[in-house]
């Protein structure tokens, strides 16, 4: 760096360029794609168990191969995005969600339904911590925070897509053709990365290069061994894969049910009122990112969620006779509150060397992912320990009783949030670390 000083103020002029900003566009498209085929299951439960012939806890888990995936290639990506940045993995994930959605919607046995689940989760794995590399490496560093919840934002605006909207369009297409609409979006997005991040003049070509030669002098691995060495991280993941649980195991997969079961609404109407707690992630995420760049402090964001999330799961499960009015209202809130944990990625970025941060973001949302693997199998496993025997057309039928009590373990996951979170240490919205 020192050997060339005139070249870093044509590193920052070059942040926030055209050619960034569609890259990230792009990117955040893809990560819509990835959000919608996250929580679609949760809208086909009926389809699929009557399809394929499962019980709860097989549903549970044919859903979950999305996050076993997702989950799995989180610390490998993260590294890589470190050293060959995001252009060549964000359109490689493009193709396999792609080939994924395929493989899913002609399912006609369980194995391919979930080998097609496993690829879409792969695929889906890059988009999210490359949209922070593409913030982190090309747009102002200054609104980190804030860029980062409005990508969540716009992955929330995929997953609601996944529910009422999509809840329509299988009533009109069914789902599998709607899985394969999936596709192709996912397709024409991974070519417009590949052409967008490949369209940038010598100086941002010469960015990639610095930083993949910034990142290499800890090594390949040096960067993962840094990461997993601090408390820091683990807090982290722990902290947010509980703040996460709750989200994706009811909207992902079992919320539209219970909405249905508790209320007597049909699928499309259920499916609407369950992605209030997307709609709260989406704002949720934007306006912490907003309040802890604003104020320059990180935790009072995240204490003020974890107690608010906690709170919710318990008047939801424990105050009787609640109408759907104000159970719809507390999941808007239940989503508000989970949506900063995008605060927390943040933090990880800001308690490790810049060079590792792609890593630090895939530690931590692989936490975030397995507990939404965990979550949505375990709550499967709980409601077919319920189960009174009861099926039509060859469904599995669960009382709001079986739902509820399931539904504990989201509870304890708030009060996870909240122990773990008196631990992490401020960063004061600034690298704390060299």
């Amino acid at each position: 760096m020192s050997a060339a000083p005139p070249q870093k103020p044509d590193r920052e002029f070059e942040r926030g360029r055209p050619w960034a900003w569609i890259a990230w566009i792009l990117a955040t498209a893809l990560f819509f794609h990835g959000f919608f085929q996250r929580v679609a299951p949760s809208i086909m439960i009926d389809d699929l168990m009557r399809e394929f012939a499962v019980s709860g806890v097989i549903l549970g888990n044919l859903s979950a191969f999305y996050f076993y995936a997702y989950a799995g290639i989180q610390i490998p990506i993260g590294v890589l995005l470190d050293h060959w940045g995001p252009r060549r993995l964000l359109s490689a994930a493009a193709v396999v969600g792609a080939a994924g959605s395929f493989l899913f919607a002609t399912a006609d046995s369980l194995p391919q339904a979930y080998f097609g689940r496993l690829l879409i989760g792969a695929g889906a794995g890059v988009c999210f911590i490359s949209c922070l590399k593409i913030t982190a490496l090309w747009l102002p560093l200054r609104n980190f925070a804030f860029l980062t919840g409005l990508t969540m934002f716009v992955g929330m605006m995929g997953g609601i897509s996944g529910q009422g909207p999509l809840a329509a369009v299988v009533e009109f297409v069914g789902w599998r053709n709607a899985i394969i609409s999936a596709a192709l979006f996912s397709l024409v997005c991974g070519v417009g990365i590949w052409l967008a991040a490949g369209a940038g003049d010598h100086s941002f070509r010469m960015s990639v290069r610095e930083r993949a030669r910034s990142s290499s002098a800890l090594g390949l691995l040096g960067g993962l061994r840094l990461v997993l060495a601090r408390p820091q991280t683990w807090l982290l993941a722990i902290n947010l894969a509980a703040q996460g649980a709750p989200m994706l195991g009811f909207a992902g997969l079992w919320g539209v049910a219970y909405i249905m079961t508790k209320f007597g609404l049909d699928r499309t109407v259920a499916a609407f009122a369950t992605s209030m707690v997307l709609v709260g992630w989406a704002f949720g995420g934007v306006a912490g990112g907003w309040i802890s760049d604003r104020i320059g402090r990180r935790k009072p964001t995240m204490v003020v969620a974890a107690i608010v999330l906690t709170k919710a799961w318990l008047v939801i499960l424990f105050v009787p006779n609640l109408n759907a009015t104000v159970v719809i209202s507390l999941l808007l809130v239940n989503g508000l509150a989970s949506g900063t944990m995008i605060v927390g990625f943040a933090v990880a970025n800001e308690s490790v060397p810049a060079a590792a941060g792609g890593t630090a973001s895939g530690v931590v949302n692989c936490g975030i992912m397995s507990s939404g693997a965990i979550t949505q199998v375990l709550i499967g496993w709980l409601l077919d320990l319920r189960w009174d025997g009861r099926m039509e057309n060859g469904v599995r039928l669960y009382s709001v009783e079986a739902f509820e009590n399931a539904f504990i373990v989201f509870l304890a996951c708030g009060l996870i949030s909240l122990i773990t979170v008196v631990f992490i240490r401020e960063t004061y919205a600034r690298h704390t670390v060299e």
